[in-house]
């Protein structure tokens, strides 16, 4: 089979992801591919010879539309937002690229348009800005609006500071913000892991060492202190370091000025010390393995971030913008989060914290397979910790001896509902309760929620009691 030029021409214009059209000198349109079709809605049998404001009806239509500017001017344009309406009236985001097509004789015969849908790269970003967040950190609840509040004011102080909080919680971002919001933005923000070097390479590493040190130092090298002249260095786990490492520090602290291995005089640094840490540092004074002077100078302004399981508001939206970053990565929309799968989130201890809820989702959305994320799609430890029945703050201390041993228990008991009227829920409570002859297990499950939500929502209609199976 042999093609004509045009329909080579047509065949590979109909294989672009693009749209592509081109119109005459009077804006009439004289092709259409297939991807055009899809995006607008528009069969090209009908698109042929329509004025291309009436097939687009986008928010620039008219004498100022990229087409129209690039056709008036001859210069290109590229990438130009652009809003259409489809046949459903539906608006779509666009971007335009455009064109002028001349004949031989270099007269303006009409224009080419190219344009790609990017209404997925919308949803990104408005999913990715739908959250409150404070140089990318995450949170709602009031612990974190209260740290919000505070960073500017913290950033602007030439000071050091330490920043506490269990394992995944963010401390490196808190940092990386006080850096960027400090008057040191535009200089060096370096970061050194403490817990990951011994004594001895540590100090090589933040003071660095001069040329013939130790054996294998053939050469000069700046240590972290040094390369973060006029910037921020950050000292990431710093309760992991030994007593003598930390005298080291503070007359390093003290004085503004480093010694490198081997040097013969000490070298003046102006650095902006940030310390952060998993380890309560005041118990580890008491116990004798961190300095007190040490911890004065590190503290000077301290930030706490609390583990996820106590601010359980700030998972959906930390969900929301985990998902929004992982899927962009990726390509594509983020998925659906069912409501039984937040709630299950919600009722989840997260020993990690935010790091272990972002390897969670990594694993659900290659489970889910691009559609909604249901519970079944969380890692397997973390249903089995769900399913585990939680302690209950009304049942009886066991018995210490046979002599103070409880009495037998009855049979299934039915403790009286408050004597206020229920409202709607509590009344479905109540009722789903009765229908489970008072078994909190099989009551959730109807329900399709955790025991621990189940007794939550008992709690609050006044309706709980002794903790029964």
């Amino acid at each position: 089979m042999t093609l004509t030029h045009d329909s080579l021409r047509a065949l590979i214009l109909d294989s672009l992801g693009e749209g592509v059209f081109t119109v005459d000198a009077g804006f009439r349109i004289t092709s259409f591919n297939r991807a055009a079709e899809q995006i607008t809605g528009v069969p090209r049998a009908t698109a042929l010879g329509m004025r291309c404001r009436d097939v687009f009806r986008s928010d620039i239509c008219g004498d100022d539309c990229a087409l129209a500017r690039t056709m008036r001017s001859g210069r290109a344009e590229q990438e130009v937002p652009v809003r259409i309406l489809d046949q459903d009236m539906a608006e779509h985001p666009i971007r335009v690229s455009t064109a002028a097509l001349r004949d031989d004789d270099g007269e303006l015969i009409g224009g080419v348009e190219i344009f790609r849908d990017v209404s997925e790269l919308e949803t990104l970003r408005a999913a990715l800005a739908d959250v409150h967040s404070f140089e990318d950190i995450v949170g709602v609840s009031r612990p974190m609006r209260a740290l919000f509040a505070l960073l500017p004011e913290v950033a602007r102080a030439e000071v050091s500071v330490l920043i506490e909080g269990p394992s995944g919680t963010g401390k490196e971002l808190v940092a990386e913000a006080l850096h960027r919001l400090s008057p040191r933005a535009a200089g060096p923000y370096v970061r050194v892991n403490c817990a990951a070097l011994p004594d001895t390479l540590l100090e090589t590493e933040l003071f660095g060492h001069r040329r013939g040190a130790f054996t294998g130092a053939d050469r000069d090298r700046a240590g972290r202190f040094e390369q973060a002249h006029g910037g921020t260095l950050l000292l990431d786990e710093i309760g992991d370091t030994s007593p003598a490492f930390q005298v080291r520090l503070l007359r390093a602290l003290e004085a503004g000025e480093i010694q490198p291995v081997g040097a013969s005089s000490p070298l003046q640094v102006d650095v902006r010390v940030l310390a952060s840490t998993h380890k309560d540092l005041a118990a580890e004074v008491a116990a004798g393995r961190f300095r007190q002077d040490l911890l004065y100078r590190l503290r000077v302004i301290s930030l706490r971030l609390l583990p996820l399981r106590e601010r359980p508001e700030d998972i959906l939206p930390l969900t929301r913008h985990l998902l929004a970053r992982l899927t962009l990565k990726r390509g594509g929309a983020p998925p659906e989060i069912l409501p039984e799968t937040h709630e299950a989130l919600r009722d989840y201890a997260f020993p990690g914290n935010v790091r272990e809820l972002r390897n969670l989702l990594e694993h659900a959305l290659v489970m889910s397979r691009g559609g909604p994320i249901a519970v079944a799609h969380l890692p397997r430890e973390v249903r089995a910790a769900l399913a585990a029945p939680p302690a209950s703050a009304g049942s009886p201390p066991p018995p210490t001896t046979p002599s103070e041993s409880a009495p037998p228990r009855p049979g299934p008991r039915r403790w009286a509902p408050p004597t206020a009227p229920l409202d709607a829920a509590g009344e479905r409570l109540l009722r789903a309760l009765e229908e489970h002859a008072w078994n909190r297990t099989a009551t959730a499950a109807a329900l399709g929620i955790s025991r621990s939500t189940l007794w939550r929502q008992l709690r609050a209609a006044g309706l709980a009691g002794p903790e029964r199976r």
